[in-house]
């Protein structure tokens, strides 16, 4: 790489930032706030998209909750790797629309079940460095984006659900056949497509009445 393109790219990164801290800076952050990322992931995130419609038609494919560490924002999520923590800005940089802004949302539970917030961080700290839920199996001890949200808080509610359950799909709507890339993906696994088993999307979510979409950083979808 050329000495002006490598200044260019850092320029480029340095103002992604310095937007990136200014759209941050505005939010009163609070523990318990999720943030539903609209993520690049080809395929899969294609067919998530096309299946559930987030908040205002939003296509939503990740998400995860804000824990405060000591002086710290970060971001307890689930990815490929397993359960782990993202320094927040981390996290807001990971996808940007064209003018620099993060491709996220702000979710906060209502009052009625904001109380939960402190056991619900607690109990997700314990399962940092669990597995990622590959086989999207409710009933295995690994955790894919919105179901470790969702345990988080129904095992501070005493095992009630907040966030509400509903059948898996896997198929594309306008064909009711299974997107290849899906079929593909439990072929290799070399378990049946979990059709119509318990589960939930960062999209659903995002629309769950146990919680209010309070910012958004961009209305690019």
């Amino acid at each position: 790489m050329s000495k002006f393109k490598w200044i260019i790219g850092i320029s480029l990164y340095a103002l992604g930032l310095l937007g990136c801290d200014n759209s941050a800076s505005k939010m009163d952050w609070k523990e318990g706030d999720i943030l539903f990322q609209d993520g690049e992931c080809g395929d899969f995130c294609n067919a998530i998209r096309k299946v559930t419609n987030g908040y205002e038609g939003r296509g939503f494919s990740h998400n995860g909750l804000l824990v405060k560490m000591g002086m710290d924002w970060m971001v307890l999520e689930a990815i490929s790797s397993g359960v782990t923590l993202t320094p927040l800005d981390t996290f807001l940089l990971r996808n940007l629309t064209p003018d620099g802004e993060p491709k996220v949302v702000v979710g906060r539970l209502k009052e009625p079940h904001r109380p939960l917030i402190r056991n619900a961080v607690k109990v997700g700290k314990t399962l940092i460095g669990k597995p990622y839920d590959h086989a999207f199996d409710f009933f295995n001890d690994a955790y894919y984006c919105s179901e470790l949200i969702h345990v988080a808080f129904m095992k501070a509610n005493l095992g009630h659900p907040v966030f509400e359950v509903s059948p898996m799909t896997f198929k594309d709507p306008d064909t009711q056949e299974l997107f290849p890339v899906w079929e593909t993906y439990f072929e290799d696994l070399g378990i049946p497509v979990p059709e119509g088993e318990p589960g939930l999307n960062p999209g659903s979510m995002s629309l769950d009445p146990a919680l209010e979409i309070i910012y958004e950083f961009s209305t690019v979808d």
